[in-house]
């Protein structure tokens, strides 16, 4: 497999319950929008058209799904031809994405902006991305460090990480339920409901713009910044 400047990238081979939980969500893609749109109203109205909105540049969005955010980008974002990529593992969600994608007029390349791939191994190259989004979806992903470090990677110097999810609660007897809802939810689906993203941010040392959590804490969306290199630097 090659990335978009032709160089070999190595993605790992899908492991059996990977390939388990993408065929669960292959069956679920078309009744997805109404159960987590639901959920969306109740919980976290507007955060989605929030956090979209800050995206700049050529944007990256990781496990894009049935393409619930694309209405809410930037026309700046869209509009131009590669402006937008969006990857998920699931080829069922990506259908359902490009069918959204045709009716919002975006204009997106069915193959090239909305393909197929793994948040742990992006087949992309270094520093190609002025924004990566990932939004409800690092819950899912089985090794979400790894794909932290992945769209850090395709981040250019100064770009933007942008991220939204179901964490970790601020509230202990929320987080021990949690707790509890991990030993059934991770090996049945694939769902953790104990992560905290924002700790890897602060670990990476990139710089926090923009941070938020809903009551008790469930809900976390953060903007952070990739630091550029010194001035020195860029002029060598």
């Amino acid at each position: 497999m090659t990335s978009d400047d032709g160089a070999a990238r190595q993605v790992p081979a899908e492991s059996g319950r990977a390939a388990r939980l993408r065929r669960r969500w292959d069956r679920e893609a078309e009744g997805y929008d109404r159960a987590f749109t639901a959920a969306e109203r109740r919980m976290f109205p507007g955060l989605r058209r929030r956090v979209c909105a800050l995206a700049e540049g050529r944007t990256l969005e990781v496990a894009v799904g049935t393409g619930l955010n694309l209405e809410h980008y930037p026309s700046a974002v869209t509009a131009r031809p590669g402006g937008l990529v969006g990857v998920d593992q699931s080829t069922g969600m990506l259908d359902v994405a490009r069918r959204r994608a045709a009716r919002l007029g975006l204009g997106l390349d069915p193959a090239a902006d909305l393909r197929q791939g793994d948040a742990q191994a992006l087949d992309l190259p270094d520093a190609s991305f002025d924004t990566v989004v990932c939004t409800f979806s690092l819950c899912g992903i089985g090794d979400d460090r790894a794909a932290l470090a992945e769209m850090v990677r395709v981040l250019r110097p100064g770009g933007l990480l942008l991220l939204a999810d179901h964490v970790a609660s601020s509230v202990w007897p929320l987080r021990a339920l949690q707790a509890l809802a991990d030993v059934v939810s991770v090996p049945l689906a694939g769902e953790h409901f104990g992560r905290r993203p924002m700790r890897w941010v602060l670990e990476q040392g990139l710089t926090v713009e923009e941070h938020g959590r809903t009551r008790a804490g469930v809900v976390e969306h953060v903007a952070a910044r990739l630091p550029a290199p010194p001035a020195a630097e860029v002029s060598r």
